[in-house]
């Protein structure tokens, strides 16, 4: 998949379809689960929602920084880098989290889960020089 006009409108679109179905609607994409994840930003501190493809490891959410393997990071990684409390929508379930950016033997086994669930995770790779950052969310 790449980033077009649809794929855009489609990013727009999802959270608010989502939040208002309480996650009945599009709760699910790809073979994965789907969050909402609600940062600050890091530039203007308003609040800022991304429906967010996921996945669960020990209690904690795990979240792909790919952005269909653009050059540069999504802004939601840059607005946790800056402050990682944020909120999460799972289903209708609502729970503040704090995130934190897996590395080395961390991010290398979540990686090869990410990429077992969903293998476009592997080509999103190929098309960026950055590393991918694989985030974890862990609530409470």
């Amino acid at each position: 998949m790449k980033r077009t006009p649809v794929v855009r409108l489609f990013w727009k679109l999802h959270p608010w379809i989502y939040r208002a179905s309480g996650g009945r609607v599009l709760g699910r994409l790809v073979g994965m689960d789907v969050l909402l994840l609600t940062t600050t930003g890091a530039r203007t501190g308003r609040p800022r929602t991304t429906a967010l493809t996921c996945f669960e490891d020990a209690g904690r959410y795990v979240v792909i920084g790919s952005f269909l393997g653009e050059p540069h990071h999504p802004g939601w990684v840059h607005n946790l880098r800056a402050s990682p409390h944020a909120r999460v929508q799972r289903g209708s379930r609502r729970l503040p989290v704090t995130a934190h950016e897996a590395h080395g033997e961390e991010r290398a086994r979540l990686w090869k889960r990410a990429v077992a669930i969903q293998p476009e995770y592997s080509s999103y790779e190929t098309r960026t020089e950055r590393e991918i950052p694989v985030v974890v969310l862990d609530p409470g």
